[in-house]
């Protein structure tokens, strides 16, 4: 690694709060981790987190948006997904019947991922989802 490199990388895209920015997302996150082992399940957890803050929070109304940031080490991919708050309550998995049609979300993104960590501030909420590798470079950007 050159040395004016740090050992993560870091990346950030905001979005307009439409539905179709999740794809947008989707796209961004895949091609930042090409080549990873990784890049199915963190696209997948971005498109879970996106919609999720489109359509319960007011990151989906007329002015809303939501942000993202991908972080990239040797040993961890971490996704973070912030929306715009306007809920009493924080995100959480919630244990759903397997044929319910919602609510499935973030118990799907707390399979997928190693560790998931909810913070809520006053101006929204983010969820990160973090996945570990085997902590040895395994052909993504780092």
């Amino acid at each position: 690694m050159h040395e004016y490199t740090s050992a993560a990388r870091v990346w950030g895209l905001s979005c307009p709060g439409f539905p179709e920015e999740v794809s947008r997302a989707r796209r961004w996150t895949r091609d930042i981790l090409r080549g990873s082992p990784l890049a199915d399940d963190a696209e997948l957890i971005v498109s879970e987190l996106s919609a999720n803050a489109i359509l319960h929070t007011a990151s989906g109304s007329e002015r809303g948006t939501f942000h993202l940031a991908v972080a990239v080490s040797a040993q961890v991919v971490a996704v973070s997904v912030t929306d715009d708050g306007g809920t009493g309550t924080a995100p959480k998995a919630e244990h759903q019947d397997q044929d319910a049609e919602h609510g499935r979300g973030l118990g799907m993104v707390s399979a997928l991922a190693h560790r998931v960590v909810v913070h809520q501030s006053q101006a929204g909420h983010t969820v990160t989802a973090e996945l570990f590798t085997d902590g040895h470079p395994s052909g993504h950007p780092c």
